[in-house]
């Protein structure tokens, strides 16, 4: 478990990201695909009955014995929060209310930030569309692990401990790589966030508000489904810098695991990625894929030649335009 990885620096390409061209190509070819693009008029009601799961669980944990609060934060809140991430990952894309109600999408999704607890939808909308316009790149894209990162957690051991960590380092990341400066939207999400916890607390204690916070951190932590954390875009094979996966646990992920048909297509919602799999076969059936995120975690933290080392990583070429 002592034994340090290969990789001591990136994969540096000097080569533009692949998804711009194919979906050039798969475009000039299918051009139905264009009707799969526009809000998913289903998700703002599912959202919706999320958030009221996660409200009725918090009233159901109020009087529960602390080891029942934590089996249960980890059983099933931890599943119910890093879900409500991903919706908002879909929400960011503005499919909930469509590209002409911008605003809308963006106070939905401080709605559904409000059972996770950390007030984060607002930021993770500005860096997470730099990361599909500049995938890979360096500076910009700070879904790439630091050089720290790369350097420090080279072991298995130290692996294991840095996807338990995972949440943490997401959440720093941005203010080493590329810090911007903080918006009025951003204040308004840390406020309504705050004022939510300190109102689940004054309501009904403690238990609660830690069945909300510890869920998040669990769920992005180490949990089958932050599999796809790593599954997305670490080079388990050399030359390929976004990977699918199109198990089960896409149910619960508003399909993120089609993740080089969303790549390719951002502005199609989850729910309709099979469909582009389906339309258009021959460009994605012959690139790697995955049939399990718990696989993933496990490789990545065995397999010595793999660490945060192990993305494609480019200097990025003219002007760079940030959200």
């Amino acid at each position: 478990m002592g034994n340090r990885v290969a990789r001591e620096d990136y994969e540096w390409v000097y080569t533009d990201q692949p998804h711009a061209d194919r979906r050039k190509e798969i475009l000039a070819k299918y051009p139905e695909i264009k009707s799969l693009m526009g809000p998913d008029p289903r998700l703002k009601w599912i959202v919706c009955m999320m958030v009221v799961i996660q409200f009725l669980a918090f009233y159901l944990v109020k009087d529960l014995d602390w080891k029942w609060v934590l089996f249960w934060t980890y059983a099933f809140g931890s599943c119910i929060n890093h879900s409500m991430t991903l919706a908002i990952h879909e929400i960011s894309h503005n499919t909930a209310f469509g590209n002409n109600k911008a605003m809308w999408n963006r106070y939905f999704a401080m709605f559904a930030n409000l059972p996770i607890g950390l007030p984060y939808s607002a930021s993770f909308k500005r860096y997470h569309l730099d990361h599909h316009r500049y995938l890979g790149g360096d500076g910009v894209d700070v879904d790439i692990p630091t050089d720290f990162e790369g350097w420090f957690f080279c072991t298995p051991f130290r692996k294991f401990i840095w996807i338990i960590l995972q949440p943490l380092f997401y959440a720093i990341r941005p203010l080493c790589i590329n810090p911007k400066p903080i918006t009025q939207l951003e204040v308004t999400n840390v406020a309504v966030q705050l004022t939510f916890n300190i109102l689940l607390y004054w309501l009904w204690g403690g238990k609660p508000v830690v069945y909300m916070m510890a869920g998040s951190l669990l769920g992005m932590g180490l949990h089958p489904i932050s599999g796809h954390f790593i599954a997305e875009h670490y080079m388990f094979l050399k030359g390929h810098e976004t990977y699918s996966y199109y198990g089960s646990l896409n149910l619960l992920t508003f399909n993120v695991g089609y993740h080089n048909e969303h790549h390719d297509f951002p502005s199609i919602p989850g729910c309709r990625l099979p469909m582009v799999k389906k339309i258009a076969a021959e460009y994605y059936d012959d690139l790697p894929q995955y049939s399990s995120w718990v696989k993933v975690l496990y490789d990545f933290i065995m397999e010595e030649t793999l660490s945060p080392y192990s993305r494609v990583k480019r200097k990025l070429k003219g002007d760079v335009k940030q959200e």
